[in-house]
Formats: structure tokens, C-alpha cells, sequence
């Protein structure tokens, strides 16, 4: 059987040095070498990751209730954010819609997971899938995707101190700000991220969200914003802090490629990412690490990655990226050497 091949073009920039690349794969030959029982969700087993996480998350909220000492209690925000970290991971296979067989059960799943660390599901949903859509795409990727080095150049010291030194609690402000250089919010139905058919899914999450934010509202005026800092807010900001490293660490590397105009395509798109081992947190956040085998099959239900990885690491031989550096120095090396890509040239990477 032939092989069919895609041409990567190589430019000043490329890591080739001149050379001409081939992907000697295509789409289906990966997905061929997958088991196909890794492309059917177990509705049992995607329930069981949820409430084992709601589990651990009312267990730790009883234990700091029990014990209430501030010796206990940066532990617990550790602990607790990271939890609120993975009940994300299992919103984030409803949004891949790899959750179940059942639309109505990956959205109610999905709000009950997303809706508690104040995520609007569907309007996050809906701009993750164009993430995924044009992952590795300078023009049209939604997040964690490079500026040029013009547009550096004629960023604010704002910008750059929000963008490249505090990169760990952006999310927030992505939500209602989105990345820079695009338009719109995740809240509002009328933002240029949704269609007119998605109007009544972005209201229906965004009510959800407002919904927490009152209950949280009337929990702090019971019981005081002491609480409130101590059982929730913490927490959250360490969430934050798991969801930006997580997505930085796999979206910006010096070894990635970014793409422009019509020498990207969804396959060297999705190979753009690069996998990173979490240590023992590996089964605590459901294997989010495996990124590579999520982008290519974003379908594709959590548990389910590891064994996909494994199926077609032998296919994608280089172009399977994973770092061999600890998530603390990988992150110190993508943080102090990741600002902008050139100007010019159709596959780009990161420079100082």
C-alpha cells in the first residue's frame, strides 16, 4: 500500500535547516494502529472519575471543616485546587463530547463540573473546539499561540508583564478577554467566538456561572471572607495556576512548530504539541499529559490516551514529542526562552 506524504515547506526558521520534511503517515494510518474499543466511551467508567473526584473534593472540605488549622490548610488549597483540576479534566472530555454516548449527559456532567470553578462550559466548549480546530495555526489558534516579533515590539509594558511574567493566573482573563489580538468574551452570546444556533447554550452556562457566584456571594456574607478565602478562593487560584501551567507547558516549547497560511494543516497542527509526565499527579488529573494522542483524536475518552500514545508512538517516531525535563524545569526553560516568532516565514518558532 502506498504511502501518501505530506510536504512541510522549510524556511530560514525551521529547525530543518533547509531541509524538506515528510510526515510518511497520514490520518488513518494512526488511527488504524489504535485499538478501536480507545474510541468508545464507557459511560460506567466516565462517571466513576466523576464522583471518585466529587468524592475526594467533599472529603478534603470535611477534613479542613473538622480540623480548621492554619497548619492544615496550605496543604489542603494544594490539595483541594488540584482536585478542582482534575472535576475540570472530566468537564473537559464532556466538552470533546468523549465523555458519553449521550449529548444531555456530557452537558449535564459538564456544567456540574465546569459550573462550581466558575467555567461556563459551553462557552468554553465552543472555544476549545476551535483550539483544537487550529491548533499550531498563527492566525487562527485560540490560545497559548505566539506573537510576532512586530506586534512584541508594540505591546505595553502591561501587556508584556500580564502576558510573559504572569502567565500562571491568565486564565481568568481569558475567559473575558480572550488571547490577545481577538474580540470577545466567553459569556456573552453575541461574542464573534459563537454562531447564532450556540445564543441559547452560552446563556444557559453563563446563567450557571452566575448562579455560583451568588450562591458564593450569600456563603460569605453567612459566614465571612475569611471563609471565603480559606475554602474557596485558594483553591480556585491553585486551580488556575494547574489549568495555564498544564496548557502552557504542552503548547509552548522552542521544539514546536507554528504554521502560517496554508502550510498548516490539522495533522501537523495537532503534532505541535509536546507530552509531559506529571510524576505520581498523573492518574490524580486522568493522564492529562498524554497530549500528543488528544490532539489528534480529540474524541477520544482520557482513559484511553496511554494506550493510544503507545499504539502510534512507533508511527510517529520523531515527530512524537515528550519532554524528558521535570514540569518545574520545563516550565523555567519555556518561561524565560518563549516570547514571539519571526515575521516572516511559513513554519516558525519561538524565540528569546
Amino acid at each position: 500500500m502506498q504511502t501518501k506524504t505530506i510536504e512541510l515547506q522549510s524556511f530560514p526558521d525551521d529547525k530543518a535547516q533547509g531541509v524538506s520534511e515528510k510526515l510518511p503517515f497520514t490520518l488513518q494510518e494512526l488511527k488504524r494502529a489504535i485499538p478501536p474499543h480507545c474510541f468508545q466511551p464507557s459511560t460506567f467508567k466516565s462517571l466513576s472519575y466523576f464522583f471518585l473526584d466529587v468524592g475526594i473534593i467533599a472529603g478534603l472540605y470535611a477534613i479542613a471543616a473538622t480540623l480548621n488549622s492554619w497548619f492544615f490548610f496550605p496543604l489542603f488549597w494544594i490539595a483541594q485546587g488540584t482536585m478542582f483540576w482534575a472535576l475540570f479534566v472530566v468537564g473537559h472530555d464532556c466538552g470533546h463530547r468523549s465523555f458519553s454516548r449521550y449529548d444531555w449527559l456530557n452537558d449535564l456532567i459538564g456544567h456540574l463540573s465546569h459550573t462550581p470553578i466558575l467555567v461556563p462550559f459551553h462557552g468554553w466548549r465552543i472555544s476549545h473546539r476551535t483550539h483544537h480546530k487550529n491548533t499550531g495555526s498563527l492566525e487562527n489558534d485560540e490560545s497559548w499561540y505566539p506573537v510576532t516579533e512586530s506586534q512584541y515590539n508594540q505591546m505595553s509594558w502591561v501587556e508584556k508583564f500580564a502576558r510573559f511574567d504572569l502567565p500562571l493566573l491568565a486564565y481568568p482573563i481569558y475567559l473575558f478577554r480572550r488571547s490577545p489580538g481577538k474580540k470577545g468574551t466567553h459569556f456573552h452570546p453575541s461574542s464573534p467566538l459563537f454562531k447564532p444556533s450556540e445564543k441559547q447554550d452560552v446563556i444557559t452556562s453563563t446563567i450557571c456561572c452566575i448562579a455560583m457566584v451568588a450562591l458564593l456571594g450569600i456563603l460569605t456574607y453567612q459566614w465571612g471572607v475569611v471563609w471565603f478565602l480559606t475554602y474557596y478562593f485558594m483553591p480556585y487560584l491553585v486551580f488556575v495556576i494547574w489549568l495555564d501551567l498544564v496548557t502552557f507547558l504542552h503548547h509552548t516549547d522552542t521544539d514546536i512548530p507554528w504554521y502560517r497560511g496554508k502550510n498548516w494543516n490539522f495533522l501537523k497542527g495537532a503534532l505541535s504539541t509536546i507530552d509531559h509526565d506529571y510524576g505520581f499527579i498523573n492518574p490524580i488529573h486522568h493522564n492529562i499529559g498524554t497530549h500528543v494522542a488528544h490532539h489528534i483524536f480529540l474524541n477520544m475518552p482520557h482513559y484511553r490516551l496511554k494506550e493510544a500514545t503507545e499504539a502510534i508512538k512507533p508511527i510517529l517516531g520523531t515527530y512524537y514529542r515528550k519532554s524528558n525535563r521535570s514540569i518545574f524545569s520545563a516550565f523555567w526553560r519555556s518561561y524565560r526562552s518563549c516570547y514571539f516568532v519571526r515575521d516572516r516565514g511559513k513554519t516558525v518558532y519561538y524565540q528569546k
